[in-house]
């Protein structure tokens, strides 16, 4: 009699066939959009040190309590198998001196993780997730490029009955006095929760509005919300944000309940559901992490970054990913960039000014970002500034990228500069898109 099959563990599968052609025009089609938005590729390491996700991702989450793939090497030292993407992300941005580069960095990932969770369609123990992280900058404009990335690929993929989600968690420090309340309310009604959320009271309050028991639910549809506890200044940045995601045409659904299953998360919090996919609807979400490279031994640096599942999109997906010519993966290198969108500094400064220490309007801002995504839609390889430089700097770095346009937005005018030929036209906004498919060469 013949030895026993050995089958794949439970929770992890193969690729075959059809489904690694559909796997490989969502990674063509995710390098197109994120290198064309001017993000790199990286890849860490499958395992790391514990220490690197208890002290990332945080010891109450249900991550590092009850789902990781942990062991210990021949010489003692405790690891485990990446159950995420961002921290591991920020330890190679802190190890590898990127605070050093221009600000913010962009980068990008397709990589597995593991988590012991128990499998189910489109969710295994061994997944794929397509990640992005923009490390350095503040600006609102930097959560509203990656949320708009995001629903650019997930458009491009068709994911069907999709919907997002948005809100703020506010910072760090204005969450103290909101979870002291929320702690009050929960122990005031704890004979109505779950053991599993009397027991998380303490150390992670804000995940009680994620459970799933009946008398949790209860409760908390009278709980307290965050968004009555942001600062002004958290309350500003999140309206700059939509703003941003308005101008850009990209629509969402406040949640003031919604929380992110990670403790780093600070301010924009986003998910992505899909209703063709059930109760579990999750398909990628992700927010900004301001305190993370700090705990991990950085310097004060903030980010913004999200993670989508390539089993979830594709399952979700109307067919999309069907492989052909026009999915091809494009080389390695980035795209080049064929219109970088500057912002004059002041709405009195000339396209030509320098503005140090003045900034753009709002409403300009927003054009701005309007463009952008404008150029984006129609193919074009385009990137704005992320970091709050003057014009000059702009300049500088739409010449860093060698850029072949530079739009430069001002008040009342735009001025489409042609960075090879050095010729430039004023125009409508609208018209700039237009006029670099063109290839304006009368400039």
């Amino acid at each position: 009699m013949g030895a026993s099959k050995i089958k794949a563990p439970r929770g992890t599968f193969d690729v075959l066939g059809e489904e690694a052609s559909r796997r490989t025009a969502l990674e063509a089609r995710a390098r197109s959009i994120l290198e064309g938005a001017g993000y790199e590729r990286i890849e860490t390491p499958v395992f790391e040190a514990t220490e690197l996700f208890a002290r990332g991702v945080g010891e109450s989450t249900d991550i590092v309590r009850k789902e990781m793939f942990t062991f210990e090497d021949q010489a003692g030292r405790s690891l485990t198998l990446r159950p995420e993407g961002t921290a591991p992300v920020c330890r190679a941005y802190v190890e590898h001196g990127m605070h050093k580069r221009r600000q913010p960095v962009k980068l990008w990932y397709l990589s597995s993780f593991f988590r012991h969770e128990r499998a189910q369609a489109g969710r295994y123990r061994e997944f794929w997730q397509i990640g992005a992280e923009a490390i350095g900058s503040e600006d609102p404009a930097v959560d509203a490029e990656s949320i708009s990335l995001l629903a650019a690929l997930l458009a491009e993929m068709d994911v069907r009955e999709l919907r997002l989600r948005l809100s703020s968690l506010g910072s760090l420090e204005s969450r103290i006095e909101y979870r002291e309340r929320l702690q009050a309310y929960l122990r005031a009604n704890q004979e109505s929760l779950s053991d599993e959320v009397r027991g998380r009271i303490e150390l992670n309050p804000l995940r009680a509005f994620d459970s799933e028991h009946p008398g949790t639910q209860r409760v908390m549809r009278g709980a307290p919300l965050l968004r009555e506890h942001l600062s002004d200044e958290d309350a500003e940045h999140f309206a700059q944000v939509r703003a941003l995601l308005d101008a850009a045409g990209v629509g969402y659904e406040l949640d003031p309940t919604l929380v992110r299953g990670l403790d780093y998360y600070t301010r924009t919090v986003f998910e992505f559901t899909s209703d063709a996919l059930g109760a579990q609807s999750g398909v990628g979400g992700g927010g900004r992490y301001d305190g993370l490279v700090e705990q991990l031994g950085g310097p004060p640096t903030p980010g913004m970054g999200w993670a989508a599942g390539m089993e979830r999109i594709l399952l979700a997906g109307d067919g999309g990913g069907a492989p052909s010519a026009a999915g091809a993966p494009p080389p390695a290198t980035l795209a080049p960039v064929e219109l970088f969108v500057a912002l004059a500094s002041s709405p009195a400064s000339s396209p030509e000014g320098e503005g140090e220490g003045e900034h753009p309007r709002e409403d300009l801002r927003a054009a701005a970002f309007g463009l952008l995504s404008e150029a984006r839609s129609a193919g074009l390889s385009a990137q704005m500034d992320l970091g709050g430089r003057s014009l000059k700097g702009q300049l500088g770095h739409a010449d860093a990228l060698r850029a072949r346009y530079v739009a430069i937005l001002a008040d009342g005018q735009t001025v489409l500069k042609d960075m090879q030929g050095g010729g430039q036209e004023q125009m409508a906004t609208n018209a700039v898109v237009h006029a670099v498919l063109r290839g304006h060469h009368a400039l």
